[in-house]
């Protein structure tokens, strides 16, 4: 294992959104209209979640992204650079607003998400391109679905050329992905939602995780985590599937927690801790996330969960 106080490299390719949380006592209806008790804006996006995690925690982290002309856009910058990653390949554009992510939070602390992708959509591989250095420089590359897949396959095969760990979340879920994206993930991490989609299997018990986790593995993939809320997760792997129980915590907001995971497990992983190791710690992090309200307003700092990264 590296040393632990080293700083891992971690590049993210993905997507920044303004988040606008409504706390509600349920989720409303089709065409109901509700009376919430509070709201919150904060910064989110899968991407820029799980670059400001794996900051937090310790990495030295750099952002390729493409953001409005517009405040909201101007303020993830401030956001970025106040935690100290790079903004070298942060785009801006004026043929869109910044994304923006409406959600609704209920008092049980589930959650439902609305995302209107703005200039995340407009983030080309030719910005990836200019990134290279930056890309194989990288421990680990993080990509997910909130920006279009050619400049997540851009990244990709510039990572795995450069011998660079990669983590693909296929976060929001899509039905099918090109061939290409699996050979490609060294951890390919998905949820149960996303899971269902890509296979086609309900994942009604572990057994049913293991499964499915297989046949995503049968894909080309180096590994699989199933992230199985709070369930844990199903890590599985050629020679080996476990199942790793998630600790029981009364959640007050879960939004976000699937990025505090995947932004933990790159730091982890960039660290050099074996992946089982690395899946388990990120859970125990993720898991202090739904502690707090916002995304990532709740994710814990490097002091906090300090006992987990000695």
């Amino acid at each position: 294992m590296k040393s632990i106080n080293r700083k891992p490299n971690i590049t993210v390719v993905g997507a920044c959104n303004i988040d606008l949380v409504s706390y509600v006592p349920r989720l409303p209806a089709a065409g109901e209209t509700l009376h919430g008790s509070r709201f919150h804006m904060g910064f989110g996006g899968k991407g820029a979640n799980q670059a400001v995690m794996a900051a937090k925690l310790g990495a030295q982290v750099t952002m390729i992204t493409k953001l409005g002309s517009d405040v909201f856009g101007e303020n993830t910058l401030k956001n970025f650079e106040s935690l100290g990653i790079s903004t070298k390949h942060v785009h801006f554009t004026e043929q869109a607003f910044s994304g923006v992510a409406p959600i609704a939070v209920d008092s049980s602390g589930q959650n439902s998400i609305i995302i209107v992708t703005g200039a995340n959509d407009l983030l080309t591989p030719e910005d990836v391109a200019a990134a290279q250095p930056e890309i194989a420089a990288a421990d680990v590359l993080v990509c997910q679905l909130e920006i279009p897949i050619e400049p997540n396959l851009a990244a990709l095969r510039l990572a795995r050329a450069a011998g660079v760990t990669t983590i693909f979340n296929p976060a929001p879920a899509k039905p099918e992905l090109p061939e290409e994206v699996y050979r490609l993930s060294s951890v390919f991490c998905p949820n149960e939602t996303e899971t269902q989609l890509l296979t086609g299997r309900a994942i009604r018990s572990l057994e049913d995780a293991e499964s499915a986790a297989r046949v995503l593995l049968s894909r080309g993939p180096d590994s699989v985590i199933l992230t199985l809320g709070d369930r844990g997760s199903m890590v599985v792997t050629q020679d080996q599937a476990r199942h790793i129980p998630a600790k029981a915590v009364k959640a007050l907001d879960s939004t976000g927690a699937g990025d505090a995971y995947v932004g933990s497990l790159a730091y982890l992983l960039g660290l050099g801790l074996p992946l089982l190791d690395a899946a388990q710690r990120a859970g125990s992090i993720a898991s202090l996330s739904v502690l707090k309200s916002g995304t990532q307003s709740s994710f814990p700092s490097r002091e906090e969960v300090k006992d987990l990264l000695d």
